[in-house]
């Protein structure tokens, strides 16, 4: 193995970066007119985007796709050679075709071209060559040629894919911020994301209510209310009226207070003693901002009730960690 220094490792990594960047900002200037009917073509499609590449851009066309489908474009990766085998049937009349290649000639995508143009969909290529077989046979082509690739040897895909992949970005994108997507149309693609569960997941699907929800009566004594947060686990207790109105809490707080005075415990009615400040949230509001509230206020729950206050529920700061909102 070649005792290399730090230096030969560092320079090649500074040389790769700038010749990717070089690449990129080489990019800005071809975009123009085809780039924008690209992206009303997509648009203006009824099915799903059908993004396609053989090798490393392959690869590159599944995470466009995936970018796409998680933006809210309907997309999916069609593996070229594989479409020759059975998966051509994946591709609909209503759906959009982006296909791949740097040298526009690649055999296993030019096999597909008459296949697509007999389907009568949009075929949008990303090329090197503009006068390639898949550049002249695209309704729309997007030009994306490097003056080099990063890789010494001028052999392995690196500038080329990563303009290629920058490009599909750019369409991702553009076509998101005229779609108006939002941040919420966002995490329903992403339910099991941190995002998604920050977006999605409201106080009423993580609430302790109902028999598991500590709650006494006012009458009740202090001792009875010790022995209900003891079995109830949280560390407080509601104190709900009869009509199922909040009343107060008595939390842990409350009672290492009371601890310190001279009260009787069995004797002492929860009401005499407990906090009628609670703080209330909505069941609809968002989990994090719940999050948001017990950090700001320094407690480890809230009490959930309906607008006209009846109580439905506790949201407590462990409830909303194990969740995964942090």
């Amino acid at each position: 193995m070649n005792d290399h220094t730090d230096h030969f490792f560092i320079d090649s990594a500074h040389r790769t970066i700038d010749l990717e960047t070089a690449a990129v900002t080489d990019l800005r200037r071809t975009i123009g007119p085809p780039f924008a009917e690209a992206c009303r073509r997509i648009l203006g499609t009824r099915g799903r985007v059908v993004v396609t590449g053989m090798g490393k851009s392959g690869h590159i066309a599944g995470k466009i796709a995936a970018t796409l489908a998680s933006t809210g474009t309907p997309a999916f990766f069609l593996h070229p050679a594989e479409a020759s085998h059975g998966d051509m049937g994946m591709i609909t009349r209503e759906d959009c075709v982006i296909a791949l290649s740097n040298s526009g000639g690649t055999h296993e995508i030019i096999t597909l071209l008459p296949l697509i143009k007999r389907l009568d969909v949009p075929l949008i290529s990303i090329t090197g060559d503009a006068d390639s077989a898949l550049a002249t046979a695209s309704d729309v082509h997007l030009h994306a040629a490097v003056e080099s690739e990063a890789c010494p040897l001028g052999l392995a895909p690196t500038s080329s894919t990563t303009v290629a992949l920058v490009l599909g970005d750019s369409l991702a994108i553009a076509i998101l911020e005229a779609r108006g997507f939002t941040a919420e149309e966002f995490a329903f693609s992403h339910p099991g994301g941190a995002l998604g569960r920050r977006l999605l997941l409201r106080v009423s699907d993580i609430m302790v209510s109902g028999s598991d929800m500590p709650s006494i009566a006012p009458s009740a004594t202090v001792a009875e209310a010790l022995y209900e947060m003891t079995g109830k686990g949280l560390g407080m207790t509601t104190v709900r009226e009869s009509a199922g109105q909040l009343a107060g809490i008595f939390t842990d707080g409350d009672l290492r207070r009371l601890m310190e005075s001279s009260l009787n415990l069995n004797e002492t009615p929860v009401a005499d003693v407990m906090t009628t400040t609670a703080r209330v949230v909505s069941p609809d509001i968002l989990a994090a901002e719940s999050l948001t509230i017990m950090e700001k206020h320094r407690i480890s729950s809230l009490i959930v009730t309906s607008d006209s206050g009846h109580l439905l529920g506790v949201v407590t700061l462990l409830s909303v960690l194990k969740a995964g909102i942090s």
